[in-house]
């Protein structure tokens, strides 16, 4: 059992509602109908790292990949008032929109003593229905990108490339840009990201033109 990793959490994003793959999950976010306060636009954004974990169990790190608005109410045939409603006969509506997120599952956080490191790859237990999802900050980026030696690692490239949907040039590439950004990773490492980075752009670009 994986304990929780203790991970600066930003804000609650909501909870997981689905999957289609053993590391694709969907996570509707919470509304004012949910919590008193829903966690801000920003941080639903493409690219935010989550953690996907209660208060005694850390079950992944995924990274958000893409986005759906649900409103039942779209292209709705059904009939409707031809005059005012009566405001004696008028139920109270409930919202029924809502966002979700698909988030890709890119490791774990393990907590030793002290030290808290990452794990790449596709994690091997399955994440339960109704399991918080969290926005967390630099500090749990940092650590994710850590291996148990305290080295840098990007482990999870080919599979952030194969999984990460439509836009999986897109988000790799911001990713990069992301840890190129934080100053993790020493010159020659960081070189080498900026290497992966630039053949990004380019084969994005001449996909583009071909």
């Amino acid at each position: 059992m994986v304990t929780s990793s203790g991970s600066d959490r930003i804000c609650q994003l909501g909870r997981v509602v689905n999957s289609s793959s053993h590391c694709d999950y969907v996570v509707q976010v919470d509304t004012v109908q949910d919590v008193a306060t829903p966690p801000p636009e920003a941080y639903c954004g493409f690219g935010q790292f989550v953690a996907l974990e209660t208060d005694r169990r850390h079950w992944a790190v995924g990274i958000v990949y893409n986005s759906q608005l649900f409103n039942p109410a779209f292209l709705n045939s059904g009939p409707r008032l031809t005059g005012a409603p009566d405001p004696l006969f008028t139920p109270d509506l409930i919202q029924e929109t809502s966002t979700l997120l698909n988030v890709v599952l890119v490791g774990t956080l393990v907590r030793e003593g002290k030290r808290t490191f990452g794990c790449h790859g596709i994690p091997r237990s399955i994440v339960p229905v109704n399991t918080p999802v969290y926005a967390v900050g630099e500090q749990t980026v940092h650590q994710f990108h850590l291996d148990d030696q305290a080295q840098p690692q990007f482990r999870y490239y080919a599979h952030l490339l194969s999984s990460g949907g439509t836009f999986a040039t897109q988000l790799t590439q911001q990713v990069l840009s992301t840890l190129m950004a934080s100053e993790l990773f020493d010159p020659t490492e960081q070189q080498a990201l900026e290497i992966l980075c630039k053949e990004l752009t380019w084969k994005n670009t001449l996909g583009v033109l071909g």
